[in-house]
């Protein structure tokens, strides 16, 4: 092929190319004979052709291939038609492909590592929210001897007290008088070893109870004394509550929590408020709560006016604020689970936000994975095996305006809870009179024997009066 070309003075003619259908063009400059406009050489940016006086076999030697002798081949072997791939660059399509595909993981993990940092720090403050009780479990920890034993394996039995405290915050809903602590509301959770049901037994403020001796914030003993309930707080806190909560029912309390007002408050908001019913209007100052009569959905601040009011709604008694009290939990355990806030990481999250800043729990209770844990074990719980109801109690025969416990009622349902075993919950207005519970309790065996009578079929689980959470507010 070199001796083909020219050894006189002047650029070699170009090889024959695909987008000249006739062949190469003459050496000494194309002629637009054709009247068509210039076309823009394809070839633009490839290395000038050889200076004058220079032989077409020299500039072959120089290359290290003869122009068009297609020696200069692309990557998967095609010859490239306007000079080589490497003298194109960025039309190598694999090679456009690698860099976007190198930006995208580039991107995925930036955004996996921002994902990860936000998911670390939203857990570290709803971590860092909860309030650890310390001097709690040290008190317990003094008296572990006197303790009941826990008998139900895998069984929990957790502690909820509503703090009535009127401190910081809370002064709007009273006078402070030195940031004294009471318990407003008191109730013990019972969750079965096989997370199918959990019955919340409330236990009334007034209820006349054995107080053992107890150590106040200052270290001081307190002398142990049979008192109304409420007392127990309000002299050695919440050791001193769950001390007098196991002496009274035999239950060993395995974890608790303390949540005061405003957190209440911050929880019905985060799900968008729970529906209630009343059937008569209310306006009560003390309670900042005025609402009418019939179904309606309450905010955080209306909801708390509901559970605290007292004189305003019915009868003014606290077995019918307890009563409210239940049921409203009730409607706020089915709002979470029919709305799949449990479910639902983003929903989730604003509830828990609200309940760890106004929580304080034990040692062993105190993360966000432990709660998480809890809660993932109660999500499953049918709202009917959610059941509400107060321990039987009558008016005290000393003190018409306290209350003391019914037995042998209370001592069987306590049995049932310790053991782990069955308890039935039904609207006090379905309560058969043999199996009613005079108000609250009965002094018959819910099973129907006299007392000695055997029978060949299990025995069937106590009736109480009480609710569940899949009750409708209205009763319809």
């Amino acid at each position: 092929m070199d001796a083909d070309v020219s050894d006189s003075p002047g650029t070699p003619a170009e090889p024959e190319r695909p987008d000249h259908p006739a062949g190469g063009e003459p050496a000494d400059g194309p002629q637009n004979t054709s009247g068509a406009a210039p076309r823009e050489d394809a070839s633009a940016g490839a290395p000038p052709p050889p200076a004058s006086g220079t032989s077409g076999s020299e500039s072959s030697a120089d290359d290290g291939s003869g122009p068009g002798d297609g020696s200069d081949d692309t990557d998967d072997g095609a010859p490239a038609a306007d000079g080589t791939w490497s003298q194109r660059a960025g039309r190598d399509p694999r090679g456009g492909r690698r860099h976007w595909l190198r930006w995208t993981a580039l991107a995925a993990s930036f955004l996996v590592l921002v994902a990860a940092g936000v998911g670390w720090w939203l857990y570290k403050k709803l971590d860092g929210n909860i309030t650890t009780d310390t001097s709690a479990a040290a008190e317990l920890k003094a008296y572990e001897k006197d303790r009941p034993l826990p008998i139900a394996r895998d069984a929990q039995n957790i502690l909820l007290i509503g703090s009535d405290t009127r401190s910081g915050e809370n002064s709007a809903y009273g006078r402070d008088d030195g940031g004294s602590q009471r318990s407003d509301t008191t109730i013990l959770l019972h969750l079965a070893a096989d997370r199918r049901s959990a019955t919340a037994v409330s236990i009334p403020r007034d209820l006349m109870a054995e107080i053992p001796s107890c150590h106040t914030d200052e270290g001081k003993s307190t002398k142990a004394q049979f008192a109304q309930f409420n007392w127990a707080f309000e002299l050695g806190g919440t050791a001193c509550t769950i001390r007098t909560v196991e002496k009274m029912t035999g239950i060993r309390v395995d974890h608790h929590m303390v949540i005061d007002f405003n957190g209440f408050k911050d929880m019905v908001d985060a799900v968008d408020g729970v529906e209630v019913c009343l059937k008569e209007p209310v306006d009560d100052d003390d309670a900042h709560l005025k609402l009418p009569a019939g179904r309606q959905e309450l905010d955080g601040e209306e909801a708390l006016g509901y559970v605290r009011a007292r004189k305003s709604i019915g009868d003014g008694s606290d077995t019918e604020r307890m009563d409210r009290q239940q049921k409203f939990l009730g409607a706020l355990v089915n709002k979470m689970q029919s709305n799949g806030v449990l479910l639902n990481p983003t929903r989730l999250y604003p509830v828990l936000d609200a309940a760890t800043k106004s929580l304080t729990t034990d040692p062993d209770l105190d993360s966000l994975r432990d709660l998480y844990d809890l809660v993932r074990g109660m999500r499953n719980v049918p709202t009917e095996k959610v059941q509400f109801l107060t321990v039987p109690r009558t008016a005290y025969r000393a003190d018409p305006n306290r209350d003391e416990l019914v037995q042998p009622d209370a001592g069987r349902l306590f049995t049932q809870l310790r053991k782990d075993e069955p308890v039935t919950v039904v609207p006090a207005d379905k309560m058969d009179s043999g199996d009613s519970q005079a108000g609250d309790s009965s002094e018959k065996d819910p099973s129907g024997e006299k007392p000695g009578e055997t029978s060949g079929s299990p025995t069937p689980a106590p009736t109480y009066s009480g609710s569940n959470a899949a009750d409708d507010p209205c009763g319809t």
